[in-house]
């Protein structure tokens, strides 16, 4: 099968849907692929690692999209849409409940989009979202931190505290996979950190894993708008897989938030759960309302592409040999596989993301 990557043209994305050493793999079972030049130079591959690995160097971005297999890292923009094509399966994090305008031209399209975020296994964990989750939880915490310097807008707070002085105050809204590690990285560096989720399954977990070093909180109206007004750092990490993220912080209680103090929401791709964010760019990561720093990069973990990179191929590649090898009937042998694919031959066809759009569902 002839597979192409191209290279990504969000903001600041250094990711590459595919490395070489994936490539390698790819090329030893038969199969062609080929790379946009520079498609991997953001993440530290060259066109000659690539090269070597077998896969052949394209000029122009149509000469990658122009392929049975289309392997990226973030959803296609408006100018790569006249890319897409009838037959063509595409690959890569689509987030279609937040982007009704995507999700219309998959469907007029013809393509057949499987989303990396919406590939799920029979316990409902979710593969391909895991690594970058870990990431962008991590990084979470890193930006807040940074941008809770007083230079960067913020309240001039030190998450850690010194001795004398009190930590900053870190509550996160959602225990999953992000959640938890922006509490490892908050608790790292000192912070008091208080997590709020609905699951007590999941908080009798967290409890095993951070002891009394974490306060654990039941997610309702009551307990969020207690802690919310008080964080000096305030993270969003609430998934529901395929649907838009739920409104948790509405702007009445952003308003009573001290000023200075940061949000990031890393929901922002699915729309995100507090009512005063919007997307950003790494460019302009930031904006300032109702007195507080908002962070909303919808694809954090492109700030650390050589590490994302692997990491997400890691994970990937699995899936990515398979409907190489056997084309859209991998989704009849792997039903988690099958749980990823969103548009199919003119249709939509995820529950959620049809519950999202009824209007498109028919």
């Amino acid at each position: 099968m002839e597979i192409g990557v191209p290279k990504e043209t969000k903001d600041r994305e250094f990711r590459v849907g595919l490395s070489p050493s994936s490539v390698r793999v790819l090329n030893e079972n038969g199969h062609a692929i080929f790379v946009e030049t520079a498609a991997g130079d953001g993440a530290g591959f060259a066109d000659e690692d690539y090269i070597l690995a077998g896969a052949k160097i394209v000029l122009e971005a149509k000469d990658a999209w122009n392929r049975e297999l289309v392997v990226k890292v973030k959803e296609p923009l408006k100018p790569e849409y006249q890319f897409l094509q009838k037959g063509q399966m595409l690959f890569t994090y689509l987030h279609l409940a937040a982007d009704r305008g995507l999700t219309e031209h998959l469907i007029d399209c013809g393509v057949s989009a499987i989303a990396y975020e919406t590939v799920e296994l029979s316990d409902r964990k979710l593969p391909l979202l895991t690594p970058m989750s870990i990431i962008a939880g991590r990084l979470s915490v890193q930006f807040g931190a940074q941008f809770l310097e007083r230079q960067q807008g913020g309240r001039g707070i030190l998450l850690g505290g010194i001795p004398g002085v009190r930590p900053g105050n870190v509550v996160i809204l959602g225990g999953g996979v992000v959640g938890t590690e922006a509490a490892r990285m908050a608790v790292g560096m000192g912070a008091r950190v208080q997590i709020l989720d609905v699951n007590v399954e999941r908080l009798a977990y967290l409890e095993t894993l951070f002891g009394s070093r974490v306060e654990l909180l039941y997610s309702n109206s009551l307990h969020i708008e207690a802690v919310v007004s008080e964080a000096d750092l305030l993270v969003g990490a609430v998934l529901v897989p395929g649907r838009r993220a739920p409104i948790l912080v509405p702007r009445k209680l952003v308003q009573k938030m001290h000023p200075g103090s940061v949000i990031v929401d890393v929901a922002v791709d699915q729309g995100g759960c507090v009512e005063t964010v919007r997307p950003t760019t790494h460019t302009n990561p930031i904006y300032i309302e109702e007195g507080v720093v908002h962070y909303g990069v919808p694809n954090m973990p492109g700030a650390v592409p050589w590490t994302a990179t692997q990491g997400l191929n890691n994970s990937t590649l699995p899936y990515v040999l398979k409907l190489a090898n056997q084309g859209m009937k991998a989704l009849e042998l792997d039903p988690a596989l099958a749980r990823g694919i969103n548009v199919q031959n003119h249709r939509l066809v995820h529950p959620a993301v049809r519950e999202v759009f009824p209007d498109l569902a028919d």
